[in-house]
């Protein structure tokens, strides 16, 4: 997956030396001990969609779940009653279900979806992940 693993965290970046807090990833049991169910289910629906893509690798974090193909492609993010999904992507997209785009750093935009539960999965969100992911270093 990566071309570099951490010696200190032994977790793996798409660049050497990637700046990084270095601590160690924790389980996904571990992560989701103690969360609302809903993160869960959320985090299994879109792992699953990516599963059907392709090649990819969850990490999870004291503030989050990175989701990988050598680089960081997605995160989701615990916040009150949701998690927000952020995806790259090489455009500004369009759509309903987009709360808020950063600007471009690095050539792409970072979308940010809100999602309360799996049904938020639906086609929309789906393409995105898609986008994003064959738009991800491989």
């Amino acid at each position: 997956m990566a071309s570099w693993t951490c010696p200190g965290c032994d977790r793996a970046f798409g660049r050497r030396n990637q700046s990084h807090l270095c601590v160690p990833a924790l389980s996904m049991d571990g992560y989701f001990a103690g969360r609302p169910g809903f993160e869960r289910t959320v985090y299994d629906a879109v792992m699953a969609h990516l599963r059907d893509v392709g090649p990819v690798h969850a990490e999870a974090v004291a503030v989050g779940i990175l989701v990988k193909r050598v680089r960081t492609f997605a995160e989701l993010r615990p916040k009150r009653g949701r998690v927000s999904l952020s995806v790259l992507l090489s455009r500004r997209a369009d759509g309903p279900r987009i709360a808020r785009i950063l600007p471009p750093l690095a050539n792409r935009f970072a979308h940010f979806i809100d999602l309360y539960g799996e049904d938020d999965i639906d086609a929309e969100v789906r393409d995105l992940l898609t986008e994003a992911y064959l738009a991800s270093p491989a």
